[in-house]
């Protein structure tokens, strides 16, 4: 059983501007890296670890592997509710943010938006796109495909991605957002564990030769389990088609051309939008309201989890990383690591 390991403490701007840094020090611009840095600190603040500091790790890996693009984003195809991106592979947090500005612009326009990105990695938390929807009075709908990671219910051999999917529907007192993953465990989660040495949750996952296994690189080597039964495996398939109408492939070889669809819809459209926005924020009261089954922990509606520790860790005013995480990662900062950008 590995030790846990030391956790070195740093004030959320000291965070912040590591990853800037370290993302300046591989080749993104000052703009860039600050949107990617805005988006691994939430995770962060969130309690989502393996998608904060660490990721900023695994973001360097890839491009040192696979070089930094130089292509642009750029729009493909387009009509005044639609739009095809094509990532020019960028890194998601970019091609997301991209593609989540035109959604909303088009929905304010138009009352609705569809918008897919294909040729992307590492698109992140979806609900932190669609707390940008919701704060514009839209609801709305992301989903990603990504590289075969997952099995499918009753097999042992990936053809998924983790495809997470997410909804957004605004309130008159913060977003309702659920967001899922349709895979077991993250791809995030099982790195961070590999890199720490720690071990998978028992039945999650399965070696190159469809063995269940609780080591994280052979399961990196094989297959995660799917979520939720045949369920999760139906919700996964849409997920993957999702993506592939994006023009993602159905299968792409190694970290690269994952799909990102995102739907937003303005409730006006169907009804009043501040009746919508009163009875949504109506409705979620009564779910807290309900009955426990445990006094002791009361009934959430979801976001509520997040938003609260967000609140709590910005008061505090500091987040905790693994040691050598932070270590790779200033290595990095103060010039350890050499890239060689894309032609």
């Amino acid at each position: 059983m590995a030790l846990k390991e030391k956790k070195v403490k740093l004030t959320i701007e000291a965070a912040r501007d590591l990853v800037v840094n370290v993302m300046t020090a591989v080749g993104h611009n000052m703009l860039e890296a600050n949107e990617i840095a805005d988006h691994l600190i939430d995770c962060e603040l969130r309690g989502l670890s393996f998608g904060g500091l660490p990721r900023a790790l695994s973001v360097v890996e890839r491009i040192r592997s696979s070089g930094l693009s130089q292509k642009q984003i750029s729009v493909v195809r387009e009509t005044p509710v639609s739009a095809a991106l094509d990532g020019g592979d960028k890194v998601g947090y970019l091609v997301a943010n991209r593609a989540t500005d035109i959604a909303i612009e088009k929905a304010r326009a138009n009352g609705l938006a569809m918008v897919g990105a294909k040729e992307t990695w590492y698109t992140g938390m979806f609900s932190y796109y669609l707390e940008r929807v919701t704060a514009q009075g839209f609801a709305g709908l992301i989903a990603g495909s990504g590289l075969p990671l997952v099995a499918p219910h009753g097999g042992s051999k990936a053809h998924f991605g983790t495809n997470p999917i997410a909804f957004g529907f605004p309130t008159t007192d913060g977003p309702i957002i659920v967001d899922i993953g349709t895979a077991g465990l993250m791809l995030g989660e099982a790195v961070l564990k590999e890199r720490l040495g720690e071990a998978l949750p028992a039945g999650l996952a399965f070696d190159k030769d469809g063995r269940p296994t609780q080591d994280a690189g052979e399961a990196l080597k094989g297959a995660f389990a799917v979520w939720g039964g045949h369920k999760g495996s139906g919700l996964a398939l849409t997920v993957q088609l999702l993506g592939m109408m994006c023009g993602a492939e159905a299968a792409p070889v190694g970290l690269r051309d994952c799909g990102f669809f995102v739907l937003v819809m303005d409730p006006g459209v169907l009804t009043s939008r501040d009746d919508f926005r009163a009875r949504a924020s109506d409705f979620a009261d009564t779910l807290r309201s309900t009955r426990p089954l445990n006094p002791n922990y009361p009934v959430r509606v979801h976001f509520d989890r997040s938003r609260a520790e967000r609140s709590r860790r910005l008061a505090e005013g500091h987040i905790e990383v693994e040691e050598s995480i932070f270590v790779a990662l200033a290595d990095i900062r103060d010039g350890g690591q050499q890239l060689v950008a894309q032609t």
